[in-house]
């Protein structure tokens, strides 16, 4: 009988401490002691590799692509959607596109905003989780979010390049409601610029021990015609650490962007 009351209260010690599964909950995620899905670690957006990052980005890289379905290590790659602008702001697009993107706003070392900061794979996030608080660090541009839980935006907001965000779990989804942009950024790719009444409200989806599922709905009435669904995944890098990035050191381009934009002879013709 003693023994089988120090199993008990061994099992009810352990359930304790242990966070509990709700029906449907995927068992092989990791979880934090409050059951939440555990995005602490360090990440590569824009990837569907797994593995090490010295292994996702083995033979050329990001430049090669994804990895061919079927083969080691590859996921599906989301679908996309093209954007979404009115006419007048299409042509805005395109002339940026002309131009090769030579004004691109990261050129001038200012921070790429959100959810462009998800889009690019070329330097790894970190994350931090806690019960109340997630910190999103980017080693590009050196660029951080911090992220409570459970509030509410304040009242009184300066428009930022990264916005301000506040987040919430939805089952195992966390969704991050993000406002008050300046106009300084692009949204994804060359010349995909917004207003400051952008609305951008993203859900980070951990589906297995090395996927989210990124997904970033943007909303301006000034510039879109409806909502603008941009989705991604982010792969996670055990192993990799991130490392200072300062871009106005030595940075030459600012000044030959600037020359460069009156070069028209260098830019495409529709």
């Amino acid at each position: 009988m003693k023994r089988l009351i120090r199993a008990y209260l061994a099992a009810a010690c352990l359930t304790a401490i242990l966070p509990g599964l709700l029906p449907g909950q995927n068992k092989a995620i990791p979880r934090s002691a409050d059951g939440k899905p555990d995005l602490t670690g360090v990440w590569q957006a824009a990837s569907t590799r797994r593995g090490t990052w010295e292994e996702a980005n083995a033979d050329g890289g990001l430049g090669n692509g994804p990895a061919p379905p079927g083969a080691p290590g590859a996921s599906a790659q989301p679908r996309r959607e093209p954007a979404p602008y009115q006419p007048w702001a299409a042509e805005k697009v395109l002339e940026s596109f002309n131009r090769r993107a030579i004004d691109d706003p990261t050129a001038y070392c200012l921070p790429p905003g959100v959810p462009r900061v998800s889009s690019v794979g070329l330097f790894p996030m970190q994350i931090v989780q806690t019960p109340r608080t997630i910190v999103m660090m980017y080693e590009y541009l050196n660029t951080f979010r911090i992220i409570p839980i459970n509030t509410k935006h304040p009242e009184e907001l300066e428009p930022t390049f990264m916005g301000d965000s506040v987040g919430r779990w939805e089952g195992d989804t966390l969704v991050v409601d993000v406002t008050s942009f300046n106009d300084k950024t692009w949204l994804t790719g060359a010349g995909t610029f917004h207003s400051e009444e952008l609305h951008v409200v993203e859900r980070y989806t951990r589906v297995d021990q090395d996927t989210i599922q990124y997904e970033a709905t943007m909303e301006d009435p000034k510039v879109l015609t409806k909502p603008w669904v941009f989705r991604t995944t982010i792969m996670r890098r055990d192993g990799t650490r991130l490392r200072e990035y300062v871009c106005d050191e030595n940075n030459v381009d600012r000044g030959r962007y600037d020359e460069l934009l009156k070069n028209e002879s260098l830019f495409r013709r529709k």
